[in-house]
């Protein structure tokens, strides 16, 4: 087996432990001791790779979050028109809260290392960005607040989303974000 396979088998097995040491018992209870006891990888290979305990959730963050990109961007590209666009995206950002729940709840509490807040919010702010362009808007005070407001709404219905309990809740959820969301952008 060549270096670069063992490294990448080993760097799956440390997402994959500490995906279920975070899930189990937080990021906060979660200790380096446990992941390395779930995995069967060194200490050493965890430090190697991820340096620690907060680059392994950043790592799992950051999978989270292009597996999000890649569903919206894919929804978005499918149909014509901005508000189609946006709200496909919307849907298909919405629906992944709700296939990957468990990790979403994980990554939307507060129970990360002392950057995540700082990391997450520049992440908000790259989303608004891009859905600025998406919707086509201009550079006005009222595109900017509507685009905030649009982002914030989405981010915070993918909580919700991730919070029901059932699959008919969570698209009741969606359906009804969608509703509203639309609503919004045809008041605007």
């Amino acid at each position: 087996m060549a270096r670069w396979e063992r490294a990448s088998g080993t760097r799956q097995a440390l997402l994959r432990a500490s995906r279920e040491v975070f899930l189990a018992k937080g990021y906060g209870e979660a200790t380096v001791a446990d992941i390395v006891e779930a995995s069967g990888i060194s200490v050493g290979s965890l430090y190697h790779h991820f340096g620690g305990k907060p680059g392994l959730f950043f790592a799992l963050w950051e999978q989270f979050m292009r597996d999000q990109e890649d569903r919206t961007h894919r929804a978005a590209k499918a149909v014509d028109g901005t508000t189609e666009r946006f709200l496909a995206g919307a849907r298909a950002y919405l629906e992944g809260s709700w296939e990957q729940r468990d990790v979403a709840r994980l990554f939307l509490e507060n129970d990360g290392p002392a950057e995540f807040s700082t990391l997450r919010r520049q992440r908000g702010w790259d989303w608004i960005g891009g859905n600025k362009r998406l919707l086509g808007l201009d550079d006005s005070r009222e595109s900017h607040v509507l685009v905030v407001l649009l982002t914030t709404v989405m981010g915070e219905s993918g909580r919700e989303v991730a919070a029901c309990e059932s699959d008919r809740e969570a698209q009741v959820t969606i359906d009804e974000v969608i509703r509203l969301v639309r609503r919004m952008l045809s008041a605007a």
